[in-house]
C-alpha cells in the first residue's frame, strides 16, 4: 500500500472522523482511495457515506475550503462540490494507462497505478513535499506507525495482519491488483458456495441410484465426506486413493475404504510416483465436486474385493468399476434430477455469503471489468445467482448489473484452449442466437477465451481469473493465455485453525525428533570410531581415540536403546499429525511433517494467489499490491546464524 504525505492542515476528513488527529485522517483519505487537499477550513457540502460491517466508507464530494491565504472563497465557484474520485478523470489524479505504463523493481505492470497531478499541487499555494523532509528511512517509519494506527482505530484490518488469518489472501507470485483490467469467475464453488454435505451427499444418492439400477450391490452405504480430501489421487489400477508430497512420492494410501500401513505403502509405491499426465492410471481430485465420486468408487472397490459384485455385470477390474461410477455420477448430473432438486430449495444447498457481492462491487466501482464465465447452463446460473447476490446488493441491483460479460455453458477447459462458437442468449427462456462478438452487458453461451479477450482489448496477465479448479479454472487459463490466477479452497479456513490448535502438539513432535537427531549424531561418530579401531585407524579426536572399548560399547547400547524408544513414540504421532483436520489423510497442504502436498504444489506452480472464499478480497481493497513471502531454501541458514548474533549480543 503507497501512502503519499500532505500538509496536514490540507486534509478534509475531520466531520466524518473528529476523533483522529489531521495526521490520521491524511492516512484515512488514502485508505479509502480518496485524496481531499483544500485548505484547512474545508468542509464537506456533499459527503456521502457507506457503512458495510464497521469497515468501508466512501466519500464523494467536497467543497472548496471557505479561505485559503486570507482570500473569501464563499462564492458560487467555491462552493462548486469537488469531486473526489480515483480514475483518470479526477481532478486531482491520473492513472497509469497501458501504452503508458512500466514494469516496477518486483516486475510487474505500472498500469494502473494512480498518479498525483502536480500543477493541481501547485494551483493551492503549497509544496505536496513539506511533510516528506528527511531521510526516507526515517519519514517511512513514521508514516507506517501512523498508518497502523489509523487501520486500528478504524477497525480495519491491515493486508499483513489479514494474511496471518483464516481468511487471508496468500500469494505465490507477486500480483499488482491496480495493473489488472478485467476479474473473471468461475461460479460453482467460487461465487457460490455449496453445503458439501447436502450438495454432494444428494450427488452421491443419485449416483447410488443409478448405480443400482445397472445391477451393482449398494445397499448398506451411505455417504460419508471424511473418507477423502481435495488434492487426492485415484490409482485406477489398484483401487486406492493416495496422498503425494511435492515431488511425487505417495506418503499415505488407502485401498477401498481401508487405510494402508507405511510398509504396504512402501512396497506398493517405493519406486513409483504419482504422474498426472498418464489420465488412464491418475485421477486427481481437483475440487470439491470430486467427492460424491471418490467416495462411491472407494466403497464399490470394497464391494469388488469382497466379491458381492454379481459375475452377471461382466469381468470387472478397478478401472472398470471408475468408468462405471464415473458414468452413474455423470447421469446423475445429465438427467437434470439434481439440479432441478437444488433449484427447488437453494437455501438447502447454497452458505450464502453477504459480503461476497460487496467485494465485487468495490472491484465494478475501481473500474475492472467484471467477467463470469461458468460451465453451468443459464437457467441454473441464474437461479443460483439471484438467490446468493441480489438480497445483498444495494439500491436494486442484481446479480447481472455487476457484471460486463457474462458467459454460461462455457465448456472450460476447452474455453481457454480452443474456439467454439458462441451464442447471445437473448430471452429469459434461455433462448440463443449466433454472435461473433460479446458486447458489454451482454449473456452468452459457449465461445472461447480468446473471443473475450478481443471483445474486451484486454489481454494476457491484465486479466486474473478466479476459480476452485486446480484444472479448468486455473492451470488452463495460466497456461494457454497467461492470465493472471486465483484459486479458491474454502477448507483453508479450517486447515489454518487446526493448524493453530496442533502448534503444542508439532512443537513436542519437532522437539522429539530433534533429540533423536542430537543423540543419533553421537552414536554415529560413536560408530565410526569403532569402525576406525576395527582397521587400527585413529578415530576422529584424540578423545574418541582414547576411549576404552568397554565405554564405547556401553555408549553406543544406551544410546541406540534411547534412539528405539524414540521411534516408538514419534512413529504414531506422526501418524496422527493432522488429525484435527482430517483423521485419515491428515493436512490439506502437507505431505508428512515438514514437507508439502501434491496439491499443495499445484497451488503454488499455477496459482499466483490463493484463498478461502471471494469475499476475502474486501479486507484487501482492489488496488493491492500482493508480494510474495520469502521461500525458505535448504541451505538458508542465515536465520540460525541472526539468531546466534542476537543471543551473542544479548547476553
Amino acid at each position: 500500500m503507497r501512502f503519499l504525505s500532505f500538509s496536514t492542515k490540507h486534509i478534509i476528513f475531520s466531520s466524518l472522523f473528529p476523533r483522529f488527529n489531521h495526521r490520521k485522517l491524511m492516512y484515512a483519505t488514502e485508505l479509502f482511495g480518496v485524496f481531499v487537499v483544500h485548505g484547512v477550513d474545508a468542509s464537506p457540502a456533499v459527503a456521502s457515506t457507506t457503512l458495510i460491517n464497521n469497515k468501508y466508507f466512501k466519500i464523494t464530494a467536497f467543497t472548496k475550503p471557505t479561505s485559503h491565504n486570507g482570500v473569501n472563497l464563499r462564492s458560487e465557484k467555491a462552493l462548486k462540490p469537488y469531486r473526489c474520485s480515483a480514475d483518470a478523470n479526477s481532478d486531482f489524479f491520473s492513472v497509469t494507462s497501458s501504452n503508458k505504463s512500466d514494469v516496477d523493481y518486483l516486475g510487474q505492470s505500472t498500469r494502473g497505478d494512480l498518479n498525483v497531478k502536480s500543477e493541481h499541487l501547485e494551483a493551492f499555494g503549497f509544496d505536496g513535499h513539506a511533510a516528506l523532509e528527511g531521510p526516507i528511512e526515517e519519514v517511512a517509519r513514521s508514516e507506517a506507525r501512523q498508518a497502523e494506527d489509523l487501520l486500528k482505530d478504524l477497525g480495519i484490518p491491515s493486508p499483513s495482519s489479514s494474511r496471518n488469518s483464516p481468511r487471508g489472501i496468500f500469494c505465490s507470485r507477486t500480483l499488482n491488483l491496480r495493473s489488472i483490467s478485467a476479474i473473471g469467475y468461475d461460479m460453482d464453488y467460487t461465487l457460490i458456495h455449496y453445503n458439501v454435505m447436502a450438495w454432494e451427499g444428494r450427488a452421491y444418492d443419485y449416483c447410488m441410484e443409478n448405480l443400482r439400477n445397472m445391477g451393482f450391490p449398494v445397499d448398506g452405504l451411505a455417504f460419508d465426506p471424511n473418507l477423502v480430501i481435495r488434492g487426492l489421487v485415484i490409482d485406477k489400477e489398484n483401487g486406492n486413493l493416495v496422498k503425494a508430497d511435492r515431488f511425487g512420492y505417495i506418503k499415505r494410501a488407502m485401498h477401498g475404504t481401508k487405510m494402508l500401513s507405511t510398509r504396504a505403502v512402501s512396497e506398493m509405491y517405493g519406486r513409483e510416483l504419482v504422474d498426472l499426465r498418464k489420465e488412464s492410471r491418475w485421477e486427481f481430485l481437483n475440487t470439491l465436486f470430486s467427492v460424491s465420486e471418490a467416495v462411491a468408487y472407494m466403497q464399490m472397490v470394497d464391494r469388488l474385493d469382497d466379491g458381492t459384485i454379481l459375475a452377471d455385470l461382466g469381468p470387472l477390474d478397478y478401472k472398470g468399476l471408475y468408468q462405471a461410477v464415473g458414468k452413474a455420477l455423470f447421469w446423475a448430473h445429465v438427467e437434470g434430477r439434481l439440479k432441478s432438486e437444488i433449484m427447488s430449495k437453494p437455501e438447502l444447498f447454497v452458505e450464502p455469503d453477504p459480503e461476497l457481492p460487496l467485494a465485487l462491487l468495490d472491484q465494478k466501482e475501481a473500474g475492472k471489468k467484471l467477467l463470469l464465465i461458468t460451465n453451468s447452463d443459464y437457467h441454473y446460473t441464474d437461479k443460483m445467482m439471484r438467490h446468493s447476490f441480489n438480497r445483498f446488493l444495494p439500491n436494486d441491483m442484481s446479480w447481472r448489473d455487476l457484471f460486463d460479460i457474462v458467459i454460461v455453458s462455457a465448456r472450460k477447459p476447452e474455453f481457454f484452449q480452443t474456439s467454439h462458437p458462441m451464442y447471445e442468449v437473448v430471452t429469459d427462456e434461455g433462448l440463443m442466437r449466433p454472435c461473433f462478438k460479446a458486447q458489454t452487458g451482454g449473456l452468452y453461451s459457449g465461445g472461447s477465451a480468446q473471443m473475450v479477450e478481443n471483445s474486451l482489448n484486454i489481454h494476457g496477465d491484465e486479466i486474473l481469473y478466479v476459480g476452485d479448479h486446480i484444472y479448468t479454472d486455473v492451470s488452463q487459463s495460466k497456461v494457454h493465455l497467461r492470465w493472471r490466477t486465483a484459486l479458491i479452497c474454502r477448507e483453508l479456513e479450517e486447515e489454518y485453525n487446526a493448524l493453530i490448535g496442533s502448534r503444542s502438539y508439532r512443537e513436542s513432535l519437532v522437539e522429539l525428533i530433534n533429540q533423536k537427531e542430537v543423540v543419533g549424531d553421537l552414536f554415529n561418530q560413536l560408530r565410526l570410531a569403532l569402525q576406525r579401531r576395527s582397521k587400527d585407524r585413529p578415530a576422529q579426536t584424540l578423545a574418541a581415540t582414547n576411549m576404552n572399548d568397554e565405554d564405547l560399547t556401553d555408549s553406543m547400547q544406551k544410546l541406540l536403546i534411547v534412539m528405539q524408544r524414540l521411534d516408538k513414540k514419534i512413529a504414531p504421532m506422526l501418524e496422527a499429525d493432522g488429525e484435527l483436520f482430517n483423521s485419515r489423510w491428515g493436512f490439506l497442504s502437507r505431505a508428512g511433517l515438514w514437507d508439502k502436498s501434491h496439491l499443495m504444489r499445484q497451488i503454488e506452480k499455477y496459482a499466483d494467489i490463493y484463498t478461502s472464499r471471494v469475499s476475502n478480497f474486501l479486507d484487501y481493497t482492489p488496488f493491492m499490491y500482493f508480494r510474495s513471502q520469502e521461500q525458505n531454501l535448504a541451505h538458508d541458514s542465515y536465520t540460525h546464524y541472526c539468531s546466534q548474533i542476537n543471543n551473542e549480543h544479548s547476553s
